[in-house]
């Protein structure tokens, strides 16, 4: 079974930065692609930025776009979310998913669409 593992999370001020990372317990230089979603209390989780590594694109929600990038250490099976200027409404648990293959369809921006998901790490931005 595969694990994925976030951590880095925490507590930043507005307007500051934060990285936190994603590590999966299976290589991951041939998978299809991945996710960053996001869930904050009494609400539904959502769609942050994805990864195609088949593609070689990335793609991020309007509300996070110019601010937050998503990159890969494939020596490392590692993926990172760096968040820049950070806004109280970016307070969440943050999630990491894996798609490994194209078996089904479906789009980046979904948790469907994915096949594995980590645990969560809390980031609390203070105003």
């Amino acid at each position: 079974q595969v694990q994925l593992a976030e951590s880095g999370g925490g507590l930043v001020q507005t307007g500051g930065s934060l990285r936190i990372s994603c590590v999966s317990s299976r290589p991951t230089f041939n998978a299809y692609g991945m996710g960053w979603f996001r869930q904050a209390p009494g609400k539904e989780r959502e769609f942050v930025g994805s990864a195609s590594f088949i593609g070689g694109t990335t793609y991020y929600a309007d509300s996070v776009k110019g601010r937050f990038t998503i990159s890969r250490d494939n020596a490392e099976n590692t993926v990172y979310l760096q968040m820049n200027s950070l806004k109280p409404e970016d307070t969440a648990v943050y999630y990491c998913a894996y798609k490994w293959s194209l078996e089904r369809g479906g789009h980046f921006s979904t948790v469907a669409f994915y096949d594995d998901w980590g645990q969560g790490t809390q980031v609390t931005v203070s105003s």
